[in-house]
């Protein structure tokens, strides 16, 4: 029993952890029950429960989670490159480099804090090895949030501090958990133009239909929707993908053959697992000096017959 006078009430609360590698993680929890883990290791998002603990991202069992790997699976931030769309390592530094909590971030106006559990993260370019491949001055504001319906929030702002203009493209490489691929179907990419990475980037257009999967699939659709909904039947739920900002949708899932060549991926995790991410790819965004540009990604789960 409580004290009398104290309010039972639960609040969202936000904590740090480790792992059993000693890297830094933030544990976001909900009133109700929901969580949320980021590891400061690549600003990366590592899990994302309801308030009953079904565990809603994917992560192999054969991932690396001792830096500087990042971890397959989750939600890794690609930047400032998508893929080996540039001169830098694949998916650019940001998921290999370490972040930092930020006490005082800039101010977000137009976030609502009401009932949700956030953490307010930052990427520098604070060694030699980044400033070497990447020879731009910037910052990299990322909100995590978890609100009290369970939706997960990432808010990115990235600020150039230079006197020269830069490029880049971004990236939330989001692994989703599914029942199995062939119960799944992808809805609001109908009728768009997409490149296909299994074709040296080349440009096709997307039939009427839903998106479903019976083979590898490696694609960059472009110019879409502002909401694509995952659907799974077996497991009768729905994932909402929101996004502003993030113009472009990669999807991607490597099959059987990819899958074993792979070393942080079980030879049938493949059917498990869904990339869907909101992105912008095809034009880079360019920022002047003293420019922002914001992104927002919002995941919600639904239910679905």
């Amino acid at each position: 029993m409580e004290p009398s006078g104290v309010s039972d009430e639960k609040r969202p609360t936000v904590d740090l952890v480790k792992d059993k590698n000693g890297t830094a993680q933030i544990l976001l929890q909900n009133p109700k029950g929901a969580s949320v883990k980021i590891s400061l290791h690549g600003g990366q998002v590592l899990s994302w429960k309801t308030d009953k603990g079904v565990e809603l991202l994917f992560t192999s069992a054969k991932a690396n989670s001792k830096p500087p790997h990042p971890v397959r699976g989750g939600i890794p931030i690609c930047f400032p490159q998508f893929g080996t769309r540039g001169s830098l390592e694949q998916h650019g530094f940001a998921r290999n480099k370490l972040w930092l909590v930020e006490e005082n971030p800039p101010a977000l106006p137009s976030f609502d804090s009401t009932d949700n559990a956030y953490v307010d993260l930052v990427l520098k370019p604070s060694d030699e090895d980044t400033t070497r491949i990447w020879p731009h001055s910037f910052e990299f504001h990322l909100r995590v949030s978890l609100a009290l319906d369970g939706n997960l929030t990432l808010i990115s702002r990235v600020r150039n501090i230079n006197s020269k203009p830069f490029n880049f493209s971004i990236a939330y490489h989001t692994y989703f958990s599914i029942s199995d691929i062939s119960e799944v179907r992808v809805e609001g990419l109908e009728t768009l133009d997409y490149l296909d990475n299994l074709f040296d980037k080349e440009r096709f257009t997307e039939q009427g239909d839903a998106l479903t999967f019976e083979s590898e699939i490696d694609r960059v659709y472009l110019n879409s929707k502002d909401v694509v909904a995952v659907f799974d039947h077996a497991k009768k739920r729905t994932f909402l993908i929101k996004k502003e900002g993030l113009p472009d949708v990669v999807v991607w899932n490597p099959w059987e053959k990819k899958a074993k060549a792979l070393m942080d991926m079980g030879d049938e995790e493949y059917k498990h697992m869904l990339c869907v991410d909101g992105a912008a790819i095809e034009k880079p965004i360019t920022l002047k000096p003293g420019e922002e540009w914001t992104g927002k990604l919002n995941l919600s789960l639904v239910p679905s017959s």
